[in-house]
């Protein structure tokens, strides 16, 4: 029996993320099957593309919550179509799987969520006694699959998508077993940054899979054609955070290189020496927190978002060797 990293595409816009996530995948040297779930609403053109990096494409029937009212709640009536997501629990050809959305993106080689069990998930930020479903671990099986369906038929779902059914199904993910509970690096939001900067300062470079969410998605976003640059939306640490990551999402759907010359080893120096001047800074100040506290951040040393969006892009866009079709 085989491990697989599984995603799902309704459309083309999600194919996009997709394909990105794809070659993310791949870019972290995942020795794991990746299996691609597809709707009739995915374009020939797009599955293509998508098949240049996902080994195996799935189609599946379209699946709708039909909750009107909860969605409306959320204003993201387009979850509905999330709950196709469960047909991920057919794939029994496979042991254990990992779920990632079509709006994640993997910056670093996390094939050892295959070591946790189901339903291994990080907290989401908007509720953290609830999981974040964008991220999980599972095991695929009939039974499972049969069970879920007859719990949304019978108790719908609270939020009107997936993760509010899979919460309320997987109801002691909180209580039960800490060790199903993933660190927040397995699925960060993109606007980390912003949310507690210090933290980000502290823990950014052991971020794993960058999590888009909200209804703007990387593939909306304005993009320069001639530099390939992602167009200022503002100042805000907010913007720059997000920035950061959109911006590693397209150098990634177009091949860019970082950095403008180089190479990723170029790159991978650079943040050797942020390293070594953070670790400068630690033993110069006795009490960094204070800095922050005192609203005296290091923007222009240690505390520079682009340090870390240098490293990071740098991992994902290394030179790996080409995918394998088994």
């Amino acid at each position: 029996m085989t491990q697989a990293f599984v995603s799902l595409a309704t459309n083309d816009n999600y194919g996009r993320g997709a394909y990105v996530l794809g070659k993310s995948l791949r870019n972290s040297n995942t020795t794991k099957q990746l299996v691609l779930l597809l709707t009739d609403g995915v374009s020939a053109a797009q599955r293509t593309l998508l098949n240049e990096v996902w080994d195996k494409l799935v189609d599946i029937q379209h699946m709708e919550s039909n909750d009107v009212v909860n969605l409306t709640l959320l204003k993201r009536p387009e979850l509905g179509c999330t709950f196709s997501k469960l047909m991920a629990w057919t794939l029994t050809d496979y042991e254990k799987c990992v779920f990632l959305d079509a709006d994640t993106m993997v910056l670093q080689n996390v094939d050892d969520l295959m070591e946790r069990e189901e339903l291994s998930a990080a907290p989401d930020i908007g509720w953290p006694d609830c999981f974040n479903s964008g991220v999980f671990v599972f095991r695929p099986s009939m039974d499972t699959y049969t069970a879920l369906i007859e719990h949304a038929k019978k108790f719908g779902s609270f939020d009107g998508g997936d993760q509010g059914l899979l919460n309320e199904f997987f109801s002691g993910w909180s209580t039960s077993d800490m060790s199903r509970r993933l660190p927040f690096t397995y699925n960060t939001v993109s606007a980390a940054v912003y949310s507690y900067t210090p933290a980000f300062q502290r823990y950014g470079k052991d971020i794993k899979i960058v999590h888009f969410l909200g209804a703007m998605k990387p593939w909306d976003r304005l993009v320069n054609r001639e530099t390939g640059k992602v167009v200022a939306l503002g100042s805000s640490n907010l913007h720059a955070s997000i920035g950061i990551f959109t911006q590693m999402w397209w150098d990634l759907y177009n091949n860019k290189t970082p950095g403008g010359g180089g190479g990723a080893s170029a790159e991978i120096e650079s943040w050797k020496h942020w390293q070594h001047a953070g670790a400068c800074a630690e033993k110069k100040f006795a009490d960094p927190k204070s800095d922050w506290e005192g609203g005296r951040p290091d923007y222009e040393g240690a505390d520079r978002f682009d340090n870390i969006l240098t490293y990071m892009s740098a991992m994902m866009l290394e030179t790996k060797p080409p995918a394998t079709k088994e």
